[in-house]
């Protein structure tokens, strides 16, 4: 889905840091689903993702079963 059909509103950098401002941003919809999108294209694509998708990245990512991705 195009972010821009998501609006303006709401985005959020939860995941920010160093890098020239190339983050990750994510917006809560009204339905539960979260979107995520890229904020160098903020009228690129986002990911919609359920609530239960996202809580068990996030919860798998705190467990470390993402940590494969850093080596």
């Amino acid at each position: 889905m195009p972010a821009a059909d998501l609006g303006q509103d709401g985005w959020r950098k939860p995941w920010s840091g160093g890098n020239g401002g190339s983050c990750v941003e994510a917006k809560k919809l009204n339905d539960g689903r979260v979107a995520l999108r890229q904020s160098t294209d903020p009228d690129g694509p986002a990911l919609i993702y359920t609530r239960h998708e996202i809580s068990t990245f996030i919860q798998g990512a705190k467990a470390g079963q993402a940590d494969f991705l850093l080596g």
